[in-house]
């Protein structure tokens, strides 16, 4: 289940980040309201997968998803750069992620 939390705490890590560039500043409320509680629920679900897993892996894997997911919005709607070098280093992360979940041993 550790694994799960820690998803989740990834999706709503991409969701505070996106947010948090529509919030220009914290000074749109609607927006900066969104960011400050998919913050929390980020942190939330990030603390029930630490429960279980090392907390190095959990951080490593939770900010991984967080950066990918949030470089690849920022891609597809922010009209940011797409060059070969940063979507190899963006492979990179993931094959980082990938890694970590693979070489992982329950105690």
């Amino acid at each position: 289940m550790a694994w799960i939390w820690i998803l989740i705490a990834s999706c709503f890590e991409i969701s505070w980040a996106v947010s948090l560039k529509y919030s220009q500043g914290f000074t749109q409320l609607k927006a900066s309201i969104f960011t400050i509680i998919t913050m929390i629920l980020s942190y939330v679900f990030l603390s029930l997968g630490v429960n279980e897993l090392p907390i190095g892996t959990a951080y490593a894997v939770w900010t991984g998803i967080g950066a990918v997911g949030t470089a690849l919005y920022g891609i597809l709607y922010f009209n940011e750069p797409k060059d070969l070098l940063r979507i190899i280093f963006i492979f990179i992360i993931i094959v980082g992620i990938i890694g970590l979940r693979l070489t992982y041993k329950s105690t």
